[in-house]
């Protein structure tokens, strides 16, 4: 296996934010009428699979219906139906949110589109056109082998584009190239007005376009919460590097004491802020878990001609050496379909934060206490800092929806567990280690914010945000009375909607 398997990244029982999958591609039944057919209900053989594609084994839901959908059309006709019975209606493209936003029994009908899986240039717009349900791996593989090119988006190639663009879209290529929005050129969305009609709308991001505020909406608002999007058009794509060097170090906990686990986590924020504009193609997320699961771990990916030379002088950077280090130099496109092992079964909870400083001292003993207490039950558990900043920050913060254009590092906290009967006790873990990370306010990332590819309802919850700072600003910051307006216009019965939806008013 390479160094980006599972098993080398999963020591243990955690999964982590470069590592996520999903299940397989659906084939549907055509109908003679070249749409699919109709939808799945419990009695359908199908229907297991598709209502369990969910990621986050916390969450399980029952609709009433499935459909999938093969074409635009079909999620017209999809949405018109729900509207008119008055069911509550969620879409589902790779089936990655980490929060009940599809799986909520109160979701009626579920719209899927893993069928719809295209990948080609469009001459009339000039530009790639990316269906809703293709994986990140397969717009990969299209994308280049037929053109050259690529989305800089994430790391895990079974995730869906429809949810995952809509957030934003980062990964390993953010640096260099900055986020999949800043290259988004239109989106093909299915919405519903006020007479309850669904129809289907292409936005630009043409400042002529009097759609534009739509489009405006898909670069960093967040998914299901404007209408379905169908497709995706992006222009002016990158190259991606012919190769990469692919790395993995760890750390062993096994005398790191708290002074050098500090040193650590100093040295690595310290080298990100002094080179937050210098090696664009270097990334790395340093995974911090918890004791129990033996080492903290570094997997990354550099190119270009320097690129064992950067990794090189970060690791001198850090201060202490790795117990173990491995890398591997492969055609980027290999690299980038290198899927990680199956990880259905998990039950999780996430969180998220940017930084535009380091930590501070107070927040690494934080970090040190909650990763080190002696509970043997919670072992999946970790926070890791990935690499931010570069061509993302040289963006205006209001020019897309992603409002958070000035950080170095962005966080990703997670809490991974197997038994039903355990939710409570890695619940309450992962919750107090975030509100003691951001104990001077209010137990949030005020001052840096969240991103919304990550949801977590807590932060709506004055329980565990005591900030008096609303979610909606945490996440979008001050793009929050565009997406309110945007929100306002195109979907104002409010069919599409989840706890962290951009409220309308």
């Amino acid at each position: 296996m390479g160094v980006h398997s599972r098993r080398n990244v999963l020591r243990g029982a955690a999964v982590t934010a470069g590592v996520l999958a999903a299940g397989p591609a659906v084939a549907a039944t055509a109908s003679m009428d070249g749409g699919f057919k109709g939808y799945i209900g419990p009695d359908d053989a199908r229907y297991a699979f598709l209502a369990g594609r969910g990621y986050n084994e916390r969450f399980s839901g029952s609709p009433e219906r499935i459909r999938l959908v093969g074409s635009t059309d079909d999620v017209v006709r999809a949405v018109n139906d729900a509207v008119r019975a008055g069911k509550r209606v969620a879409v589902r493209s790779g089936g990655h949110c980490f929060e009940d936003f599809v799986d909520d029994r109160a979701v009626r009908v579920v719209i899927d589109m893993s069928a719809m899986t295209g990948v080609y240039y469009d001459p009339a717009r000039r530009a790639f056109a990316v269906e809703a349900g293709a994986t990140l791996g397969e717009a990969y593989r299209r994308l280049f082998l037929g053109w050259g090119v690529t989305i800089p988006a994430g790391w895990c190639p079974q995730v869906g584009v429809g949810g995952h663009v809509a957030a934003g879209g980062y990964g390993p290529l953010c640096r260099r190239h900055g986020l999949a929005v800043d290259y988004l050129y239109a989106v093909e969305v299915v919405v519903v007005d006020r007479t309850g009609a669904a129809r289907k709308v292409v936005a630009t991001r043409e400042p002529t376009d009097p759609n534009r505020d739509l489009w405006w909406a898909h670069t960093g608002g967040g998914g299901g919460s404007f209408g379905v999007v169908t497709r995706y058009w992006f222009r002016n794509l990158p190259e991606p590097p012919a190769e990469v060097l692919s790395f993995a170090l760890q750390w062993s906990w096994e005398g790191l004491d708290e002074p050098a686990f500090a040193r650590l986590v100093r040295n690595h924020g310290r080298w990100f802020e002094r080179h937050s504009d210098r090696y664009p193609d270097f990334y790395t997320e340093f995974l911090l878990f918890r004791r129990q699961q033996g080492a903290l771990m570094m997997i990354g990916q550099a190119s270009g001609a320097g690129a064992e030379r950067v990794l090189d002088e970060h690791v001198a950077a850090l201060g202490a050496g790795p117990t173990s280090r491995t890398q591997e130099r492969q055609p980027w496109l290999a690299t980038a379909l290198k899927g990680p092992d199956d990880t259905s079964g998990w039950r999780m909870k996430v969180k998220s934060g940017y930084l535009r400083r380091p930590l501070t001292d107070p927040q690494i003993a934080t970090a040190y206490r909650h990763l080190t207490t002696d509970d043997p039950k919670i072992v999946g558990g970790a926070v890791s800092l990935n690499s931010y900043g570069g061509r993302v920050n040289a963006v205006e913060p209001d020019a897309t929806a992603t409002a958070h254009r000035d950080a170095i590092l962005k966080l990703f906290y997670l809490a991974a567990w197997t038994e039903p009967a355990d939710d409570a006790r890695h619940l309450e873990w992962i919750r107090e280690f975030y509100r003691d990370m951001y104990a001077d306010t209010g137990g949030v990332p005020v001052h840096d914010g969240a991103y919304i590819g990550y949801p977590d309802t807590d932060l709506a919850d004055p329980r565990w945000n005591s900030s008096g700072v609303p979610w909606s600003t945490l996440y979008f910051g001050g793009n929050v009375a565009g997406l309110r307006a945007a929100k306002r216009r195109w979907d104002p019965r409010n069919v599409f909607h989840h706890a962290l939806t951009p409220p309308a008013a």
